[in-house]
C-alpha cells in the first residue's frame, strides 16, 4: 500500500506542474511559464526548481523526495532535468494512462476551499503563487470563458472540457 501511495504522490506532483499551467493555450505561453520555472535560465528545470514550483502550489513546502518523484514522472529522457520538450509534452497533452486522475489532481490544486468549484478568487490566488501576473479581472474572464452553467465558477466537468479543448486545439 505504501508504494502505491508514493506513486500516487508523484503523479499528483506531476499533475501539480501541469495544473500550474492549466490556462495555457499556445506554445508561446508554455515557453513563458517554462522560463519562469527555470530560475537560473539554463534551459532546463532542475529538481530544486521543480521543488520551488511544487512548494508554491502546495499548502506546505514540498520535500526534495516529492520533487524527485515528480521529476521521474516528467523527465522522459532520464537526465535529471525537465527540458522544454518534456515540459511542453506535459502541458499540451503528453500521453498518459492516468489522465482523468491527473486532471482531478490539477483541479483540486485550484479548488482551494474544496467545494468542487474553482472561483475567480481561487484561480487568482494560485496564479499569484506561481508568479503569474494576472489580475482578478483577468481571472474572471478566464472563468467566464469556460463556465457553461453560468454560476461564475468552473466545476470539474467544465475544467475537463477546457483542458481537453486546449490540448486538442494547441496540438493540431
Amino acid at each position: 500500500m505504501m508504494a502505491k501511495r508514493s506513486n500516487s504522490g508523484s503523479k499528483r506532483a506531476a499533475g501539480a506542474v501541469a495544473a500550474g499551467s492549466c490556462c495555457l493555450g499556445n506554445i508561446d505561453e508554455v515557453i513563458q511559464v517554462f522560463k519562469q520555472y527555470d530560475k537560473n535560465g539554463d534551459g532546463r528545470i532542475s529538481c530544486e526548481e521543480l521543488r520551488d514550483v511544487l512548494s508554491a502550489l502546495a499548502p506546505s513546502p514540498a520535500s526534495l523526495e516529492e520533487a524527485k518523484r515528480a521529476m521521474s514522472e516528467i523527465d522522459k529522457d532520464g537526465n535529471g532535468y525537465i527540458d522544454l520538450d518534456e515540459f511542453t509534452d506535459l502541458i499540451l497533452g503528453g500521453s498518459g494512462s492516468d489522465t482523468s486522475k491527473e486532471l482531478k489532481d490539477a483541479f483540486d490544486l485550484y479548488d482551494l476551499d474544496q467545494n468542487g468549484l474553482i472561483s475567480a478568487r481561487e484561480l487568482h490566488e494560485v496564479m499569484k503563487k506561481l508568479g503569474q501576473k494576472c489580475s482578478l479581472k483577468d481571472c474572471r474572464k478566464m472563468i467566464g470563458s469556460v463556465d457553461k452553467d453560468g454560476d461564475g465558477n468552473v466545476n470539474f466537468e467544465e475544467f475537463k472540457v477546457m483542458m481537453t479543448t486546449t490540448t486538442t486545439t494547441t496540438t493540431n
